[in-house]
């Protein structure tokens, strides 16, 4: 397994702090996110990698263990495992230097899991993959329909299908696609967490929409029709006369898909917030006063 440096990957000391590392985690995965580059075939591998670094780095128990196996630090486990299991069987390969320990991990490894000792045992111990984890950002208006997107694991290009009414913070998962496994073990999978950013006009509660318009105060009093935006295109209301600040209509299925049932919709709801006219001339400012008298 070719051998990552996560701190400096990062651009990090060895002492950093928690905090230290999520702030250069979100500098850079800014920075290098694929969406906002293109045209850069790099900047695929490097989001991928720093995503990686930042699932070690930012996990005590991950981040211990890399500090101290590096390259071969997602096979702990199995290494103390079979360290254990050598000293209770009274092997006579028990005995370890502290050289031996600090060296090379990945031959130690093919020693103990897969080179020419493991086949003098005999049989080989197969072990599962690592399981990857990452995160992909999204607008929400990309989460209102399934789609597809391609992601850069492992060095290579993977194909995933999106469904509409995916969830803020939620995971799914792709079998398969984690961390390769150890003597003919199966694959890792794959965890995708999704972050969908916040809408500068709709808000979003479960399946259903929420939005505040504009209405000026002529519209409001005599009533009218005015055009809104929705995440599905433009919409066409009816405003009854004597409509009050603060007023709210549901539109019915103009919510958000259902997730995995995107033919069904929740529901969008408008709150009305009438507009006092500015900058009136005297002509409508004598016809207010009328008004007031009348």
């Amino acid at each position: 397994m070719a051998f990552l440096d996560y701190y400096k990957i990062l651009g990090i000391d060895k002492t950093a702090a928690l905090k230290d590392i999520k702030n250069a985690y979100r500098k850079l995965a800014r920075k290098y996110h694929p969406d906002l580059n293109p045209n850069d075939a790099n900047a695929k591998k490097n989001f991928q990698q720093i995503n990686e670094a930042n699932e070690v780095l930012s996990d005590p128990e991950k981040r211990k263990k890399y500090d101290q196996y590096g390259a071969d630090w997602q096979h702990a486990e199995e290494f103390e495992k079979a360290k254990q299991q050598q000293q209770s069987s009274g092997s006579r390969r028990t005995g370890f230097t502290g050289a031996e320990q600090e060296g090379d991990f990945s031959s130690f490894f093919e020693s103990m899991f897969g080179g020419s000792a493991g086949a003098g045992r005999g049989r080989q111990v197969k072990y599962r993959g690592e399981d990857y984890t990452t995160e992909l950002h999204l607008e929400l208006i990309d989460a209102y329909k399934t789609h597809t997107k391609t992601l850069a694991v492992n060095g290579k290009n993977i194909r995933i299908t999106i469904p509409a009414g995916i969830e803020n913070g939620q995971t799914i998962k792709i079998p398969g696609h984690g961390g390769p496994g150890i003597n003919g073990g199966p694959n890792g999978d794959l965890y995708i967490k999704f972050s969908i950013a916040n809408h500068p006009t709709i808000k979003r509660l479960g399946d259903n929409l929420y939005t505040t318009v504009d209405l000026d105060l002529y519209t409001a009093v005599l009533g009218g029709e005015i055009t809104i935006d929705t995440l599905s295109g433009k919409v066409k209301l009816t405003v009854k006369p004597e409509t009050q600040n603060g007023s709210k209509i549901k539109l019915k299925g103009k919510g958000f898909p259902v997730y995995k049932n995107e033919k069904h919709f929740g529901d969008l709801f408008v709150t009305y917030v009438i507009k006092i006219p500015t900058n009136l001339t005297d002509k409508q400012r004598e016809l207010f006063s009328e008004l007031s008298k009348s």
